[in-house]
């Protein structure tokens, strides 16, 4: 299983996929529907656009996220080029970026010259899905930040057609879409903590832009002559029309603005309806999984995910984790007790202790000695018991 949390993952990746077997998008339009189902453009991937299926179960949101990313790039890259060429495609993918990125912001220059392309694409993309460094944060609105991922595929379409992006290019399509979310927000019939909560994750996730320009009143107000292809203004009307949404439906003046901005940027009432209903149907499907929706109780979605996230980990490192368990006698009846007595201060205390000497040997696991990993300990030591062979507690009392 290609694990995008290890080195050497991209070309894991192609190793597994035969895209002889995979159709070549056939249009702009059929590019979009298909990277649309993915769940990539509203930052909540559920699948991909692949020859030969890859597994979302049991994977981290952000290594979903990555395969994602890496997908949706190529896919572009196939719909402009009709190859499947991957390395070629891992060329251009890293030229692009170097190009694109701020020199002093510009994550090859810590690579060694000597580093494949694989390798820097890699880095470029784990630094691509990271933006925020606050890890309840991250948790949080992740759905929100990496929905603005889809701007470095629009933009790499500028890169493969013209050999260039054009300057700012990024910027103006980032500023046009916090325009229109910021704008849509503010014409909602009932404005809750939700829309406000949307509005900030969406204005302080920019990638490009250090501050998000949305005084706008009206759609009459925004200059949207920039958005000069299908890709452009299907993405700017799906974003909008996922800001809109709320119970299951779209109010009348909320369809009104959707219908309005597909008038003014020249896109059919067709798809504004068919937006509306694709996206109604993705939010009922998986609204129990995006943060977004559950803000009615951040802390408890955060926790959830959390731990979602630190079983995935435990059982990748099981095998390793118990030997090293094992080794400490102390530590392994200190955990039995657990399960069946609350600890004291000092025990508890002696059982962090141990169980963070073992992380330091896991590399996986070092993410519980990163700041704010400290809040995850307490999830970690909860279900280490709970994948211990059914002979644990017999083997403690003897």
């Amino acid at each position: 299983m290609i694990n995008p949390s290890v080195h050497g993952w991209i070309d894991k990746f192609f190793a597994e996929q035969n895209q002889l077997e995979h159709s070549f998008p056939s249009n702009e339009t059929d590019f979009y529907t298909r990277t649309r189902t993915t769940g990539f453009i509203f930052g909540h991937v559920v699948g991909f656009d692949a020859s030969i299926a890859i597994a979302t179960k049991d994977r981290l949101p952000q290594e979903l996220s990555k395969i994602g990313m890496l997908n949706t790039l190529y896919q572009m890259y196939r719909l402009i080029t009709q190859k499947n060429e991957a390395e070629d495609f891992i060329t251009e993918a890293v030229s692009f970026y170097y190009s694109m990125i701020p020199k002093g912001f510009n994550p090859l220059k810590k690579m060694l010259e000597s580093s494949s392309n694989s390798s820097k694409l890699e880095k470029i993309i784990h630094d691509r899905v990271q933006t925020n460094e606050d890890l309840f944060s991250k948790n949080f609105s992740h759905v929100i930040t990496n929905a603005l991922l889809f701007i470095d595929v629009l933009a790499f379409k500028q890169h493969l057609e013209k050999g260039n992006v054009p300057e700012k290019y990024s910027n103006k399509i980032e500023d046009i879409v916090i325009s229109i979310i910021s704008l849509s927000l503010k014409t909602k019939t009932g404005i809750s903590q939700h829309d406000d909560l949307l509005a900030k994750l969406f204005e302080s996730s920019v990638r490009y832009n250090k501050f998000a320009t949305t005084t706008s009143t009206s759609i009459e107000h925004l200059d949207l002559s920039y958005l000069s292809n299908n890709l452009e203004k299907y993405y700017a009307i799906d974003l909008a029309g996922i800001s809109l949404w709320s119970d299951e439906k779209v109010e009348n003046e909320e369809r009104y603005f959707l219908f309005k901005l597909g008038e003014t940027i020249a896109i059919p009432d067709a798809f504004i309806l068919e937006s509306i209903a694709f996206i109604n149907a993705f939010i009922v499907r998986y609204k129990k999984e995006i943060p977004y929706f559950n803000f009615s109780n951040p802390v408890k979605h955060f926790y959830d995910q959390t731990t979602e996230s630190v079983v995935v980990l435990i059982n990748r490192n099981k095998s390793r984790l118990l030997k090293e368990i094992s080794q400490s006698k102390e530590l392994m009846q200190l955990l039995a007790k657990s399960t069946h007595k609350d600890l004291d201060k000092e025990e508890k205390k002696k059982i962090k202790k141990q169980i963070l000497d073992i992380c330091k040997t896991i590399p996986s696991l070092t993410i519980f000695l990163l700041p704010g990993g400290g809040l995850l300990l307490p999830i970690l030591i909860k279900f280490i018991p709970k994948m211990m062979p059914s002979a644990f507690n017999e083997n403690i009392e003897d």
